[in-house]
């Protein structure tokens, strides 16, 4: 028992030198590469298993022929050792290296490839790590684009909807200050109704960067889904009969939600009124609202004939108006995307599909516990 505690301090006191120095050789090489490490580590694990063969060795070894033979294997297993270690730190230093060219390409290219050939795990789970990151930044960058493009897109066209108003009321003031209005009453009602069309797009526009930033103000109430459509077809019934299109509300379901009262029946005047004005006279647009699961549907249907497939993932943005609608009273194409804002707001979203004869646009909000 003596001889064995012996020869385990022996190979201990050998080992622990050789893990020193090879800790502090680690540690002075810590900014190099991969490789050097990786021999590092060799030579440490062969010198330590040296240094402890040695040692006892020298201590219990009675031919010196035998010491021979032992410090020959331990030597061409530290050769051996030690060329493997290159190997296959070259490997992962080249693999290293094809990963480093890969992910440069995010400040070249903007996007990532992760390199074929396989590498260690490690570098794979990072490779994989940099296609999902890249993959994102994509998606960013196109959402970035959009919303570029439809700001583009709200500033023209509101910039031409504010010129058609104040041209008109320019001309008519400029009638009237000269005395050639035959009507000025007319007039007067006229630049009324110009006034208040420039006032609702400066609120909608208002409305809208409350939502953009995140400052849209919510006051949640517990309320039935069929006094939210009451009151929406209420505002909305008399531009219904001018516009001869018959309003229905038949499939509304008395389900309750929690929701901001005047925010949601600003939605539903929002989508009505949308609807009202696409559908011929004689047609109907039908409201509808039922209970999915922990989720409450509301629905209008209208007969506009339906969408563009094309432009079906647009509806919603901000400033988009069909062809049809490019010219009053189609407005600044910002009611939807008001819509879209205050049902997310409510963490809810909002959708448009075809259907025989026109198109229905669904608001879709959690139910009320």
């Amino acid at each position: 028992m003596r001889d064995v505690l012996l020869i385990a301090l022996y190979s201990f006191l050998g080992a622990a030198a050789a893990g020193l120095l090879g800790a502090l050789a680690l540690r002075a090489l810590r900014h190099r590469s991969v490789a050097v490490s990786l021999t590092v580590v060799a030579v440490v694990s062969v010198v330590a298993m040296l240094a402890g063969t040695l040692a006892v060795a020298r201590a219990m070894f009675l031919s010196s022929h035998d010491l021979t033979v032992v410090t020959t294997v331990c030597a061409t297993a530290a050769v051996v050792s030690l060329a493997t270690a290159l190997l296959l730190g070259r490997w992962v230093v080249a693999h290293s290296n094809a990963l480093t060219r890969a992910a440069r390409s995010f400040g070249d290219e903007g996007s990532f490839a992760a390199p074929g050939g396989g590498g260690t795990a490690e570098l794979a789970a990072l490779g994989r790590e940099l296609a999902a990151t890249s993959e994102k930044l994509a998606r960013s960058r196109e959402r970035e684009q959009a919303l570029e493009t439809s700001r583009r897109e709200l500033v023209a066209w509101i910039s031409h909807d504010l010129r058609t108003p104040l041209a008109g009321l320019r001309a008519m003031s400029e009638a009237l200050e000269d005395g050639v209005a035959e009507d000025p009453p007319r007039y007067l009602r006229r630049m009324r109704t110009e006034v208040e069309r420039l006032d609702a797009m400066v609120g909608d526009l208002f409305e809208l960067s409350r939502i953009h930033a995140g400052a849209l103000p919510l006051h949640p109430s517990r309320m039935s889904v069929d006094d939210l459509v009451d009151d929406a077809l209420a505002g909305v019934g008399p531009l219904a009969r001018e516009h001869g299109v018959r309003l229905t509300g038949d499939g509304v379901e008395a389900v309750p939600v929690e929701v901001d009262g005047k925010e949601m029946t600003r939605v539903l005047g929002n989508l009505l009124v949308n609807a009202i004005r696409r559908t011929p006279a004689d047609g109907t647009v039908a409201v509808a609202a039922h209970r999915e699961a922990d989720t409450v549907v509301l629905s209008v249907t209208d007969g506009c004939g339906g969408i563009a497939e094309e432009d079906l993932p647009r509806v919603f943005d901000t400033g988009w108006r069909g062809t049809e609608a490019r010219t009053p009273p189609g407005g600044a194409g910002l009611g939807l995307a008001i819509v879209r804002g205050i049902v997310e707001a409510h963490a809810g979203r909002a959708a448009v599909r075809n259907v025989p004869g026109g198109c229905r646009f669904e608001v879709v909000l959690p139910a009320a516990r």
